[in-house]
């Protein structure tokens, strides 16, 4: 990694998000110990055990379908991981290059960049525009 937690400054609002998201500034989200912690290691599939090629994360730019604000998108994006939270990962904001995807699709990066921590103030604010924007939760059956 080209930098380390020290460098890196902290998101405060979804609004802010949204403007670094839409401006090509901060392509991906991860929700772990940080970037020190990542660098000793790539991702590890948890059911087989085995090492991936990269860090797994999000991408936190809107598909080409979607229609609704960009902040209706990376509320719902922050939100699709909150339990990592329980088991003591961060949120935090990266770039760097997709060499493969893992076991749920996701991109697997290398040269990762840190950009910025995601602060609790975004996460709160990410829940109530999640449930008051979208149907969160409802079953796709």
């Amino acid at each position: 990694m080209e930098a380390n937690s020290s460098d890196m400054f902290t998101v405060r609002r979804l609004g802010e998000l949204t403007e670094l998201v839409g401006a090509g500034l901060a392509p991906y989200l991860r929700y772990s110990p940080g970037p020190e912690a990542d660098a000793s290691h790539p991702s590890t599939d948890h059911e087989s055990g085995l090492l991936m090629p990269g860090l797994s994360v999000n991408p936190l730019p809107a598909p080409g379908w979607w229609t609704l604000p960009l902040e209706d998108w990376l509320a719902r994006r922050v939100c699709q991981y909150l339990r990592e939270l329980r088991e003591g990962a961060y949120p935090w904001i990266l770039s760097g290059r997709s060499v493969d995807f893992g076991p749920d699709n996701e991109p697997l990066l290398v040269d990762v960049r840190p950009v910025a921590w995601l602060s609790s103030q975004v996460i709160v604010e990410a829940k109530e525009h999640y449930h008051a924007r979208l149907r969160a939760g409802e079953s796709t059956h």
